[in-house]
């Protein structure tokens, strides 16, 4: 466990931002210590620390750690740097995500590796970091309560062409999700949590974003709080693994021609 007493303490990479944000957030007023991660987002990320330490229970940790997930280097090296500050890290939740568009028409080694190496290689490599600290924390034989969360996306089981190289990476990681369960048990649990609709971008104006929304057999898709809820209950929940929760009001149940922001 961390030098806190009582403290678990996570990386939420991409946290300085939407989605990451929220989790980050979640996590410090439900008393977790967390590692910010960001790329580029520096005056955001700062902005979720002080947010952060503004709801942690009194003596938790936050800290805000930069790194290029696209670089091997910096991914190795970014979980050792948060157990350096921190003293042990528990859960890692993997959400930054490369989402650039291309089609078959479109596509090339050359995007199609740039989202592997940051949506699929390096939430493998802070898998592989977490499984080593554990296993150096609590001896190899012993279970310890330390869990990966991999964000997914409801794409995987309601595909349509676009985004091709980011759907790819993201299967990938999905199918690790799996391998990893299995190759990282009983030190770790690894989980997916596989979004719909959730948040609006440049790409959508509110009022299509909110049509698009309703758009499920539930009425409504993913909010950020019940994405929050899925990885919380990932994280707390001794006996899942290996598996994915889709939270996307049933969107994974309908089928769509196109991307979301292309519809």
């Amino acid at each position: 466990m961390s030098d806190s007493p009582g403290l678990r303490t996570t990386l939420v990479t991409g946290s300085a931002r939407r989605i990451g944000r929220e989790v980050a957030l979640a996590l410090a007023a439900g008393g977790w210590q967390v590692a910010v991660h960001f790329r580029g987002s520096a005056t955001e990320a700062a902005q979720t620390v002080a947010d952060c330490l503004r709801l942690a229970p009194a003596g938790a940790r936050v800290e805000s750690f930069q790194a290029d997930l696209d670089d091997e280097t910096q991914a190795r090296a970014l979980l050792p740097r948060v157990i350096e500050r921190f003293g042990s890290v528990d859960a890692v939740v993997n959400n930054a995500s490369m989402f650039e568009h291309d089609t078959i028409g479109s596509f090339g080694y050359e995007a199609l590796l740039a989202h592997v190496r940051t949506n699929t290689g390096a939430p493998i490599l802070l898998a592989q970091a977490l499984h080593q600290h554990v296993c150096t924390r609590s001896g190899s034989a012993r279970t310890a309560d330390a869990v990966v969360v991999n964000m997914l996306d409801q794409k995987l089981w309601n595909q349509n062409p676009d985004f091709l190289s980011y759907t790819l990476s993201k299967a990938a990681l999905e199918a690790a999700t799996t391998m990893l369960a299995i190759a990282l048990a009983p030190q770790l649990r690894v989980v997916g949590v596989a979004p719909g609709l959730t948040l609006t971008s440049h790409l959508l104006s509110q009022e299509k974003f909110d049509s698009l929304h309703q758009l499920s057999p539930l009425g409504r898709s993913s909010t950020p709080q019940d994405v929050v809820a899925a990885v919380k209950f990932a994280l707390d929940n001794a006996s899942i693994t290996g598996t994915t929760l889709l939270v996307d009001g049933g969107q994974h149940l309908m089928k769509f021609d196109r991307d979301f922001s292309l519809m």
